[in-house]
């Protein structure tokens, strides 16, 4: 009897132990800094087409929002989505509903430049505000 609960106990604790070793590591949400924002006009070869995204086929301006990611870990950081919002020189705002505006693939340790594309109505004045913005990724590589 002492035998088999010896048994038991250690197939449970080597059961344990094996699980442990194939689970994939958790990979936590880093937040990154986002500084020195600005915008400016897309390239003519960006630019070309620029239609808003809501499905009517309105023409766009096109934009490129760009700064600095600041990644203060020692680990790069993967998917980072961009939040923020945008408004025109009205207080409207270019994306009513929508504060997820983009991601930077990988954001490697330290201070590094972004850019992501906007298209805004072209019956929205400029100049545009950028306010709110931050940015989080992942410290491992997202499974697609």
């Amino acid at each position: 009897m002492l035998l088999r609960t010896f048994k038991l106990i250690f197939a449970a604790l080597l059961i344990v132990f094996l699980s442990g070793n194939f689970t994939t590591p958790a990979h936590a949400l880093t937040q990154i800094k986002l500084s020195d924002l600005s915008y400016k006009d897309c390239p003519p070869e960006l630019a070309e087409g620029a239609v808003v995204s809501n499905g009517s086929g309105a023409a766009a301006n096109c934009f490129l929002v760009v700064g600095k990611a600041e990644n203060s870990t020692y680990k790069t950081v993967y998917d980072a989505d961009i939040f923020g919002r945008i408004y025109d020189a009205n207080n409207n705002p270019i994306l009513q509903n929508r504060t997820r505006l983009g991601s930077i693939p990988e954001v490697p340790p330290g201070v590094s430049d972004f850019e992501i594309r906007i298209s805004v109505p072209t019956n929205q004045p400029t100049p545009l505000q950028l306010k709110q913005f931050k940015a989080s990724g992942f410290s491992g590589m997202v499974r697609r």
